[in-house]
C-alpha cells in the first residue's frame, strides 16, 4: 500500500476569517448540509484508528479547513495522544496544518515546535492586495495580525511556508510581494491559483484570474525566480520546482502538475470522506470513517472513476508539445468542449505563455542540476 494522505476538517468550515474568493465557503452553499460543526474526539480516534491500522511505512495527516484552530488546541493535542495510541505498526507520520494564522498565539508555536509539525499559512503579498479580500468576521484588515503570527512560528523555528492565492490583484503585483517575501526571509513559498465558484463561468468575479493575468504572473514570477536561481539564494517556489524535477525525471508533489487526481481522503468533521478538496459536496462523498473502513472506501473511489474521470484531455491538450510537462493542469480548471466529455484547462493560455518562453530554460537548469548530482 502506498503512503496514505488523510486531510481533516476539523472544524469544517468554520472560519474567523471572511475571505472573499474562499473556495470553501462556496463548497458549503452548495451542499445540503453546509456546516458539518466540531469534529468530536470519538470521530477523531477513529479516524487517527483506522488510519495508521490502513497505513503502511508512512502517512501525512494533514489538517485544513475552513481554519482548523477554531476546534482548540485540546484537539490537535488529543490528536497526537491517538496517533501515539495506535501507530502499532510503527509508521512514519508527518503532521502538517494550513493556518490563515489569526488566532495564533505563543501556545500554539508551542505546540507546533514539539510536535514538528510543517505549518502553511496563508498571505496574499503586500498589505494592500492582502487585506483586499482577506477581512476578519468583523470586516477588519488582518495584514499585521497574520504578519505577527508568522514572526511567532519563526522565534519557535517552527517549520512553515507562505501560501499566496493568486488572484486579479495579487498577480499584477507579484514583483512588489516578491520584493517583500525576499525581505522577510520567506524561503518557501507556494502560489495557487484563485479558483472561481464550482460549477459557474469562470472570469466573472471581481478577484478571478483571466488567463493572460495568470500567464503574465508565471512569467514574471519565473524571471524573478531565475535571477535569484543563477545568484544561488532562490527561494523555494513549489510549482517551478516540479517542473525541473519533471525534466530530471521525478514525479511532481502536486497532483495539478501530474494532470491527473491523486489518492486522496478528505475528511469532513463528521467523518465522512471525500475525494479532493475541491470536491467536498453531497455527490462525491464516498464513506463515513465512523463506520466505513479504508478499503471500502478505496472500493467505492474506484467505483465512481473519480481519478479516471480526471483524465478527460481534449486531443488538443494531449497533442500539444508541452503536455509532458503541462499535463493539462488541475481538472478543476478544465471546461468542458462539448458532449465528448473531453476538455481544456481554462489556464492553457497562461502556461504556453510561460513555456514558450522559459521551457527552454527550465530543461538547461535540470540538465545542469543532474550534471551537479553525478
Amino acid at each position: 500500500m502506498p503512503p496514505i494522505n488523510v486531510m481533516i476538517k476539523p472544524a469544517s468550515g468554520l472560519c474567523n476569517m471572511r475571505c472573499r474568493y474562499c473556495f470553501y465557503a462556496d463548497e458549503m452553499n452548495k451542499r445540503q448540509q453546509d456546516f458539518y460543526g466540531i469534529m468530536s474526539l470519538e470521530t477523531l480516534e477513529r479516524v487517527m484508528e483506522k488510519t495508521l491500522t490502513f497505513a503502511e511505512g508512512e502517512c501525512t495527516i494533514a489538517y485544513q479547513g475552513g481554519e482548523p484552530t477554531m476546534a482548540g488546541l485540546e484537539f490537535f493535542r488529543k490528536s497526537i495522544e491517538f496517533q501515539n495510541k495506535y501507530n502499532k505498526n510503527h509508521v512514519r507520520i508527518h503532521n502538517a496544518l494550513q493556518t490563515n494564522g489569526y488566532g495564533m498565539n505563543e501556545e500554539w508555536c508551542r505546540f507546533f515546535a514539539e510536535n514538528h509539525f510543517l505549518v502553511g499559512i496563508s498571505l496574499d503579498g503586500i498589505k494592500a492586495t492582502h487585506d483586499l479580500y482577506r477581512k476578519d468576521a468583523a470586516g477588519e484588515d488582518t495584514y499585521f495580525r497574520i504578519l505577527k503570527a508568522i514572526h511567532m512560528l519563526e522565534e519557535h523555528q517552527v517549520d512553515f511556508n507562505i501560501l499566496t492565492v493568486v488572484n486579479a490583484k495579487t498577480a499584477p503585483k507579484i514583483r512588489k510581494i516578491y520584493e517583500q517575501y525576499a525581505k522577510y526571509g520567506f524561503h518557501y513559498q507556494q502560489y495557487i491559483a484563485c479558483l472561481d465558484p464550482i460549477g459557474e463561468e469562470p472570469g466573472k468575479e471581481e478577484f478571478s484570474l483571466t488567463p493572460k493575468i495568470y500567464g503574465q504572473f508565471l512569467l514574471d514570477l519565473f524571471e524573478l525566480w531565475d535571477i535569484d536561481l543563477r545568484k544561488g539564494k532562490q527561494p523555494y517556489i513549489r510549482q517551478f520546482e516540479n517542473y525541473i524535477g519533471m525534466f530530471m525525471g521525478y514525479m511532481p508533489e502536486s497532483c495539478e502538475q501530474r494532470g491527473m487526481c491523486s489518492i486522496q481522503n478528505i475528511v469532513e468533521a463528521d467523518g465522512s470522506v471525500y475525494p479532493c478538496d475541491f470536491y467536498v459536496l453531497d455527490e462525491y462523498r464516498i464513506g463515513n470513517l465512523n463506520t466505513d473502513t479504508f478499503e471500502e472506501i478505496y472500493e467505492r473511489r474506484k467505483a465512481m472513476g473519480f481519478i479516471e474521470s480526471s483524465l478527460n484531455h481534449s486531443e488538443s491538450c494531449k497533442n500539444c508539445k508541452y503536455f509532458s510537462l503541462c499535463r493539462g493542469g488541475c481538472r478543476r480548471n478544465r471546461e468542458s468542449l462539448g458532449g465528448d466529455g473531453q476538455a481544456d484547462n481554462y489556464f492553457c493560455e497562461s502556461y504556453r505563455m510561460l513555456f514558450d518562453k522559459y521551457y527552454d530554460r527550465m530543461r538547461e537548469i535540470a540538465q545542469i542540476c543532474l550534471a551537479q548530482k553525478r
